[in-house]
């Protein structure tokens, strides 16, 4: 992941001084990550980005209006904030998040100090050397919807059970998620599956498949030749019959591989934005996902 340019970096430290008074930090929190709180009728939360959007939807109901700083068909990874963005962050009663995975996003939070915020990865601690994409275990993202309903509940008190009560059926259906991708990925001919850059490792290791990405975490990275040859050599080795490749990324490469090597390809949603004009959501894509390793794995 590319860190945020210089002159980015500059406009964020200008704008968090001609905004420091409409966001400040009060003591406290709901949850461990947790900053501050607010009280107040209608909440307006801010996610970063696609699952925490969700989950905060989900979670806020009606008594939230929820933004995303990532438009729709957009890669979050190097997401850069408008001065419309800033200023949200700033005026913002909860601000939803991943540390570490949109830079500009963690130096607005820094600067401006919205009034709370929720880092997922104090929920959810980052495993394989920091891989960001931890919602693509439906467990895991469970535990993130129940820390929201918390963090609400404390910044809206008149709503707490509403809050509480939805966080507890969001959790119960990706637990219910979490059955059917275990038991659909249970019975497979092939554990392996090619994908174009390392997003699902979370997934992987959650069902017991085993990840073989073209590239590393950074979807914009370039693979070398000699690891388009490793991969080529396992697809051919292990019978694999799929390359995967993303919605917001360009599928060249994955492409230009599968024709190769004479196999197909196919879309795996590392869910991290929706494309532009989609009616799916987070447990429909994920169920999507499913459908399409059990056709490339032959899982029965």
């Amino acid at each position: 992941m590319r860190t945020a340019p210089a002159a980015g970096l500059a406009f964020v430290g200008l704008t968090a001084l001609a905004l420091a008074g409409c966001g400040g930090q009060a003591p406290g929190g709901a949850a461990e990550g947790v900053t501050g709180g607010s009280a107040g009728g209608s909440v307006s939360v801010l996610a970063a980005f696609y699952p925490y959007e969700f989950v905060a939807a989900r979670v806020g109901g009606d008594h939230v209006a929820v933004r995303s700083l990532t438009d729709p068909g957009v890669e979050p990874h190097d997401v850069e904030l408008t001065p419309r963005q800033v200023r949200e962050v700033a005026d913002a009663d909860l601000v939803v998040y991943e540390a570490g995975f949109q830079p500009a996003i963690d130096d607005a939070i820094r600067q401006l100090q919205p009034a709370t915020t929720l880092d997922a990865t104090t929920v959810v601690p980052l495993e394989d050397g920091g891989d960001p994409h931890l919602w693509l275990d439906p467990s895991k993202l469970a535990k993130v919807a129940t820390a929201v309903g918390g963090v609400l509940a404390e910044a809206d008190p008149a709503h707490a059970d509403d809050y509480r009560a939805h966080a507890a059926t969001l959790a119960d259906e990706l637990t219910a998620l979490d059955r059917e991708l275990a038991d659909g990925l249970s019975r497979c001919e092939r554990r392996e599956f090619v994908t174009s850059h390392a997003a699902f490792g979370y997934l992987a290791r959650r069902y017991g498949l085993e990840q073989v990405p073209i590239s590393g975490l950074a979807p914009e990275a370039e693979p070398t030749p000699a690891r388009i040859r490793e991969v080529a050599t396992l697809v051919e080795a292990r019978g694999v019959t799929t390359i995967f490749y993303e919605t917001l990324v360009s599928p060249k490469v994955a492409e230009t591989l599968a024709a190769d090597l004479g196999v197909r390809t196919a879309v795996l949603d590392p869910v991290e934005g929706l494309a532009a004009g989609s009616s799916g959501d987070y447990l429909s894509v994920m169920r999507d996902n499913l459908a399409a390793l059990r056709t490339a794995n032959g899982c029965r």
